[in-house]
C-alpha cells in the first residue's frame, strides 16, 4: 500500500508557526493525517484548527457517498473511520446521501459512460447505506443530508451559471477524460456535470473539509474552486488510501471476492481478518483501528521483540468484529475459531436430515450442501478436507448407513447429518 503522502505540488508545508499552536490542534492535525494519502492544503487546515479552537465554533467536515449498491464492506469504512476520529475531535460530520448526483453516475476511474440508476433502486440502496454507515459513526452527532435538496431546486437557470463557473479545458485535464477522449471513446456531456454538482454539494453544505478516496482528487478539488466561486472560503480536502483487500494484492472488491462485508455473520468476519497476512496486519490497524498510533506503534515493538503475531492480528479481528456485531459476539467468534483450529465442533451448526440410507459419501456431501458436486467431494476427500465425527475420510467409496454423524469439510464448515 501507498505510505501517507503528506506533501504534493498541490498541498503545502506545515505551517512554520505549528511548534506555538496548542497541544489540541496538533494532536487534531495528527489524527487527520494518520493513514492519509494527501491532505490539501495542509497549512489552511491547520488555520481552521485554530481558528476552531479559538472560536468554539466546530468544523463542519464532509463525505458524500453515491448509493450505486445495496451494501458496503469494510474497505468503504477507512474514510468512515476518519470521520468517526474527527467526530471524535468535537468536530461536525455530514454524511452525504448522493441521491442526486447518483441519477447522472460517477465516471471517475471509468473507461466507459456508467449507467445511471433509477430512482427506486437509489432510494432502495440509500435505506441500507446510512443504518450501516452507522456502525461507525455517531448517529446522535451526525448530520444527514441528500443532495437533491439544493441540486432540483436549482432549476435550468441555475445549472447553466453553475456550469459557466468552469472550463472544458480545465474539465478535459481530468485523466479518465483525457484518456477516452483520446482513445476515442464516447463522453456524454452529461457526465460534465457530475463533478460540478459533487462540488456545488460542498457550496450548498458550507464544508471545511470533505474527504474521499484516491479516485475522488478530482471532484474534491472542484468543490474548493466553486466555493471560492461562490465568495466561500474553500475546504480543506482529505484522500484515503484504497484499502488492500484479504488477498494481499487488490484494493478489497466484491469483484475480486477479497472483502468481508460489514454484514457479514460475526465468525467469518473474525476469520477472515485472522486470515491476513502479518505484514498487511499494520496497514489495516492504520487504516481500520480506532487504537491510537502510540498503541499500535507498542504493539508493533512487542512482536519485533518476539511477541507473535498472532496475538495482534486477533486483537484487531476482535475489535473489527466487536464493531459491526458486539463485544459478546467478538468473544464468541473467537472461541469458534479455537474450537475449529483444534479440531473441536462449534457449539452451533446446522442440522440435515437425508434419506437414502446408506448413501455415499459424496452423494451425501452433495445434498447436505457442503459441496457443489459429487465430483468436488471426491477432490476433497483426496485432499484429506473431509472428516465424519472426526475422523479423516481417505476412501471415496465410503458408504454411510442410518444414524446421526458430525460432517466437517476444510475448517468451517460443518454439519449435523441424520440419515434415514
Amino acid at each position: 500500500m501507498n505510505q501517507p503522502n503528506h506533501a504534493s505540488p498541490d498541498s503545502a508545508s506545515a505551517d512554520p508557526a505549528s511548534a506555538r499552536v496548542s497541544d489540541a490542534v496538533q494532536e487534531a492535525m495528527a489524527v487527520t493525517l494518520r493513514g492519509c494519502e494527501e491532505l490539501i492544503p495542509q497549512a489552511d487546515w491547520q488555520k481552521k484548527l485554530v481558528k476552531s479552537e479559538a472560536t468554539g465554533q466546530p468544523l463542519r467536515i464532509k463525505l458524500g457517498l453515491d448509493p450505486t449498491a445495496p451494501d458496503i464492506h469494510i474497505g468503504h469504512t477507512v474514510v468512515l473511520n476518519k470521520m468517526r476520529q474527527l467526530q471524535n475531535l468535537g468536530h461536525q460530520v455530514i454524511f452525504l446521501i448522493g441521491d442526486f448526483t447518483s441519477l447522472i453516475g460517477d465516471p471517475s476511474g471509468r473507461n466507459s459512460t456508467r449507467p445511471p440508476l433509477t430512482s427506486e433502486q437509489i432510494k432502495a440502496n440509500a435505506e441500507t447505506y446510512y443504518k450501516q454507515a452507522s456502525l461507525v459513526l455517531d448517529p446522535a452527532k451526525t448530520e444527514i443530508r441528500y443532495n437533491s435538496e439544493w441540486s432540483l431546486p436549482l432549476g435550468s437557470m441555475g445549472m447553466i451559471q453553475l456550469a459557466a463557473k468552469y472550463t472544458v479545458a480545465r474539465m478535459m485535464e481530468r485523466n479518465d477524460f483525457h484518456d477516452r477522449f483520446h482513445a476515442g471513446t464516447p463522453i456524454s456531456v452529461h457526465e460534465f456535470l457530475y463533478p460540478l454538482m459533487q462540488g456545488y454539494d460542498s457550496v450548498a453544505l458550507k464544508s471545511d473539509l470533505e474527504l474521499g478516496g484516491t479516485d475522488q482528487k478530482f471532484n474534491l478539488l472542484m468543490g474548493r474552486h466553486l466555493q471560492a466561486e461562490y465568495g466561500q472560503e474553500p475546504q480543506c480536502i482529505l484522500t484515503m488510501p484504497l484499502l488492500v483487500g484479504l488477498d494481499g494484492v487488490d484494493k478489497m472488491s466484491k469483484s475480486k471476492n477479497n472483502y468481508i462485508g460489514i454484514t457479514e455473520e460475526a465468525n467469518s468476519m473474525f476469520a477472515k481478518v485472522l486470515s491476513i497476512s502479518d505484514t498487511l496486519m499494520w496497514d489495516w490497524y492504520t487504516l481500520l483501528s480506532f487504537q491510537s498510533e502510540a498503541q499500535i506503534a507498542a504493539l508493533k515493538v512487542e512482536v519485533v521483540a518476539g511477541r507473535n503475531p498472532k496475538d495482534a492480528k486477533v486483537a484487531l479481528a476482535k475489535e473489527i468484529t466487536a464493531r459491526f456485531h458486539s463485544a459478546a459476539a467478538a468473544e464468541a467468534a473467537e472461541q469458534d475459531f479455537i474450537n475449529r483450529s483444534k479440531g473441536g465442533v462449534p457449539d452451533e451448526i446446522p442440522d440435515i436430515s437425508l434419506s437414502g440410507a446408506p448413501l455415499g459419501i459424496g452423494a451425501l456431501l452433495k445434498a447436505a450442501g457442503m459441496a457443489p458436486s459429487t465430483t468436488e467431494a471426491g477432490r476433497l476427500i483426496e485432499g484429506g478436507g473431509v472428516r465424519v465425527d472426526s475422523s479423516v475420510v481417505s476412501d471415496k467409496g465410503l458408504k454411510l448407513d442410518a444414524g446421526t454423524y458430525v460432517v466437517q469439510v476444510g475448517k468451517r464448515k460443518f454439519a449435523r447429518v441424520t440419515l434415514g
